[in-house]
């Protein structure tokens, strides 16, 4: 803790910056290291709430963008054009909000649905719009839990709960690549 605290010391902006740039490598991680981090005062927790939506907010937007990108190529179109696609198009773009929101929640299901958002050419308006609200509830909820749970336990727990919540989210990663792993072997 004492490598954190001279780091911290040394170059208090630090963790700002790593917010802003964790979503791009892993979103729930760095969402908990936002809130472990506000809940053991590294930071100001306004900034840091501030840092991590941002973060968050352009790493989805990149995403939504990469999928648009993927329907200017030729075979895109076909594909697009498929019934079943269509079908699964008209259900995310008219119902873009809810599945947004829903998204947030479920791991491993975030990537596709941006970049098909994208490729299925969701209104960028609505789509930013719902990636920021969702965003940022998911935030408050981390950040609320991870304040309330501080308290309720105490010093300890302010320590102890970043290593549990990231041994968690790289779990839930483990057991989803094992079943592709198994989807693909089968």
């Amino acid at each position: 803790m004492d490598i954190l605290n001279e780091a911290l010391a040394a170059y208090p902006w630090g963790i700002y910056l790593v917010l802003l740039l964790a979503p791009f490598v892993q979103e729930d991680a760095a969402i908990i290291l936002a809130a472990s981090s506000s809940s053991a005062a590294l930071g100001d927790p306004v900034l840091l709430f501030i840092s991590i939506l941002l973060g968050l907010t352009a790493s989805d937007l990149w995403k939504y963008w990469a999928g648009r990108w993927g329907r200017t190529h030729k075979k895109a179109n076909g594909i697009a054009a498929n019934a079943k696609v269509m079908l699964v198009r008209d259900k995310v773009v008219k119902q873009l909000g809810l599945t947004l929101m829903a998204t947030r929640f479920v791991p491993g299901t975030r990537i596709p649905v941006y970049l098909a958002s994208g490729f299925f050419k969701a209104p960028f308006g609505q789509f930013s719009l719902w990636i920021v609200i969702s965003g940022a509830l998911y935030c408050l909820l981390a950040f609320a839990l991870f304040h309330v749970l501080g308290e309720a336990l105490g010093t300890k727990a302010r320590l102890v709960a970043p290593a549990v919540a990231i041994s968690l989210v790289l779990v839930i990663l483990a057991v989803q690549w094992l079943r592709g792993r198994n989807k693909q072997q089968a």
